[in-house]
């Protein structure tokens, strides 16, 4: 049958229900039980309020079998004319699978044990128009999963799953830090200036003021001029917005908890990242070892350290102390660019990381000493200003994380901004951010600050291959009429 015939065989029985005097989308109900509460509290006999959805209907002569799902579970309705009055019963006949209904009646369970309500009264809370996706069995073309994620969820179990596991991994993380004493913030999403992030923004435009702002691209220096002001131990689980590639690990639109203390370093970032991920596992998995993209990973602690300036001089022969030329040669000599390659030091530091990335561990790996000119809002180390006070998390050869002693010298932090500026960098922003120099100037504190990817730690403890397996509605290209 084509989906609009059934569209209108559906309307037809709204409008018969009408005509019977059944008031379909009208009526409030909150006096009711959640299903999985009536199902573990079973008691014969006990009276019982449910409501939900419909997911299957059987008639046998003058009973009716129903099938009532809410978010919690599913529970079976037997619905007897004997019971209900016959013109009660007849109403079920307009009534189909994937409608709203509540019901009151009494507990009991079949001859095959199946916990059961014996209905004695019900009420039709909402008609739907529109069928099921493939008669329950799920949806199989993938863009229609994303764009239609609300029948994805009711047609499947799996995906349902996996976003309540996401919430539970997320107030993991939140009770870890609360439990440390951070304080969660709120900070601005619209932002004069992009910052905090190489990343390319979204430009918008404010008409009272007339001016344009910037999607953020991160939180941090709105988060570090709270450690200006003397809020020590502070996070925030942001959105956080990037106007560029679209991957099975990269989204326009994503999630990051940031988090900074005062008085620690990047040593300390690296434990507490380390606690948090590990408290999530045991208080949400209650295990330590993962399977993901057929691999098995292990996050029981202590994850292992490597560094980056090692790496890089082994696989590209490449020094601290290379400018951008003697960089790009060792690359084309490595037979990782080719001669005609014109690269700047960001496309050429994007082409050694994408190759550290094939290679990394599948267990946590935290690389450090990283270059300083790759990380111009951290510390650089006392024996050697070309390597900064920075880590990276990796696992399964993605990055989760990225830590790092804050800088908190303001003249040394603007001369970081104008070098940015003179190479050019990511945002396409020429413009230095005053207002944060200005904050530095009037001191802060020794910090360190952590983000955790939200979206990737997550696809790591679900096994989900794609960043849009994680997201409940990921950006998709419009639909072309």
């Amino acid at each position: 049958m084509e989906i609009n015939e059934i569209i209108q065989q559906r309307k037809a029985k709204l409008e018969a229900l009408k005509a019977k005097g059944v008031a379909v989308y009208d009526k409030p109900f909150a006096n009711r039980l959640d299903i999985i509460e009536v199902i573990n509290n079973f008691q014969e006999g006990k009276k019982v309020i449910v409501a939900g959805r419909i997911t299957a209907k059987r008639l046998h002569g003058k009973v009716v079998f129903v099938d009532l799902r809410d978010s919690t579970g599913r529970i079976q309705l037997y619905i007897k004319s004997d019971f209900i009055g016959q013109e009660k019963f007849d109403i079920l006949d307009n009534i189909e699978v994937a409608d709203f209904m509540a019901v009151t009646g009494e507990l009991f369970k079949t001859h095959t044990a199946e916990p059961t309500v014996k209905v004695e009264s019900f009420q039709v809370l909402s008609k739907a128009l529109r069928p099921l996706p493939e008669k329950w069995h799920g949806l199989k073309d993938v863009e229609v999963r994303y764009r239609q994620r609300y029948l994805d969820i009711i047609s499947n179990e799996e995906v349902k799953k996996v976003f309540i596991l996401r919430s539970q991994i997320i107030r993991s993380l939140r009770q870890g830090l609360d439990d440390k004493g951070f304080l969660e913030v709120e900070t601005p999403m619209m932002h004069n200036i992009p910052g905090g992030a190489a990343g390319r923004p979204f430009k918008t435009h404010h008409n009272e003021y007339d001016i344009d702002l910037f999607l953020r691209i991160a939180p941090e220096l709105y988060l570090k001029r709270l450690l200006v002001a003397g809020l020590d131990k502070v996070y925030e689980i942001n959105r956080s917005f990037r106007n560029e590639g679209v991957s099975i690990k990269h989204n326009p639109e994503f999630t990051m908890l940031e988090v900074y203390a005062a008085y620690a370093n990047y040593e300390q970032m690296m434990h507490l990242c380390e606690s948090l991920i590990v408290g999530a596992c045991q208080q949400v998995f209650a295990k330590m070892v993962f399977s993901f993209a057929g691999k098995q990973i292990d996050l029981t602690p202590p994850w292992k350290r490597i560094s980056f300036a090692e790496l890089v001089k082994e696989k590209f022969g490449i020094m601290p102390s290379d400018d951008e030329a003697a960089m790009l040669e060792k690359l084309k000599k490595k037979g990782f660019a080719k001669e005609k390659d014109r690269l700047s030091r960001t496309q050429i530091n994007k082409v050694i990381e994408d190759t550290l990335e094939q290679d990394a561990n599948v267990n946590p790996t935290f690389v450090t000493d990283y270059y300083t000119s790759l990380c111009p809002l951290a510390k650089t180390k006392k024996d050697d200003p070309l390597i900064s006070e920075r880590f990276e998390l990796f696992v399964a050869g993605m990055e989760v994380a990225n830590a790092y002693s804050e800088l908190n010298d303001p003249i040394e932090q603007k001369n970081r901004f104008q070098e940015e500026i003179k190479e050019g960098n990511e945002t396409g922003n020429k413009v230095i951010d005053e207002d944060y120099v200005l904050a530095l100037e009037h001191g802060m504190p020794p910090a360190g600050g952590l983000g955790i990817g939200i979206d990737r730690l997550v696809m790591l403890l679900t096994d989900q291959q794609s960043i849009r397996d994680v997201i409940l509605f990921p950006l998709l290209r419009p639909v072309e009429q």
